[in-house]
């Protein structure tokens, strides 16, 4: 009896789990309502913020509007080694997701397309180098025993319904997030980390469906247009992060 007695006195506690969030406005939740009046933007309705509370963990939360890998690198100093989730969404404002959809609501279907062309571009050719770096200083950083989840970007529209964008300009921009999915995926995958993606969850609720789990344009604030509300956050990323987490 006084052994098992040692033997239990010296079994340690389990290891509350930490969240690390890194990445742009689609992990900081811009979109989802209530956000934070500074430049990071982030809401309490964000992907990592739900998952957290919903699993008793402890978050830290690095994510920032406007952040690209550059920015992201500089996130994972946060990185801490206690963490044993780390969350990473980045790649659209490298490959100017704003300048896209500015040109593509403002402008006719060929200029769109076009704009489109010199993303996808540089999705294929330059991002893959950027994500490298991003994923390999994680990598470095993170704790032996933490996952690491990348989770991607939805198709933008749907074709349920008229809207304001038309659909050879819906189908562009589509185009492009399907790239930036498979390429942001190969990339998470080679660096061995687990990569979530949220096409299939969003593709009957986007822009100009019936339900739709991501903002159109937006006059006030302008700078949620174009990013998931909260039931995006709620029915599309929270469920995808937390089946990669399993």
């Amino acid at each position: 009896m006084l052994a098992l007695a040692l033997l239990m006195s010296v079994v340690p506690a389990p290891v509350a789990p930490e969240l690390v969030a890194l990445g742009d406005s689609y992990a900081a939740g811009l979109g989802a309502g209530d956000e934070a009046s500074d430049d990071c933007r982030r809401s309490p309705h964000a992907h990592p913020k739900l998952w957290a509370e919903r699993n008793s963990a402890s978050l830290v939360f690095a994510a920032c509007a406007g952040a690209r890998t550059a920015d992201v690198v500089g996130q994972a100093e946060r990185i801490t080694p206690s963490a044993t989730l780390v969350t990473i969404t980045v790649g659209g404002n490298d490959a100017g997701f704003s300048d896209v959809m500015t040109t593509c609501t403002l402008g006719g279907d060929d200029e769109c397309a076009q704009r489109v062309d010199v993303a996808v571009r540089f999705i294929r050719d330059e991002l893959p180098g950027r994500l490298d770096e991003v994923y390999g200083v994680v990598g470095d950083r993170r704790s032996a025993s933490a996952e690491v989840v990348v989770l991607g970007y939805p198709r933008l529209f749907s074709f349920e319904t008229w809207c304001l964008m038309s659909e050879p300009k819906r189908a562009a921009v589509n185009r492009a997030a399907d790239v930036l999915a498979e390429v942001t995926g190969d990339r998470a995958k080679a660096a061995g980390f687990t990569f979530a993606d949220v096409r299939e969850a969003f593709d009957d609720h986007g822009v100009c469906a019936d339900e739709s789990w991501l903002n159109g344009l937006v006059l006030v604030p302008v700078d949620r247009s174009y990013h998931p509300n909260r039931a995006g956050q709620e029915a599309g990323y929270l469920p995808a992060l937390t089946e990669a987490a399993l």
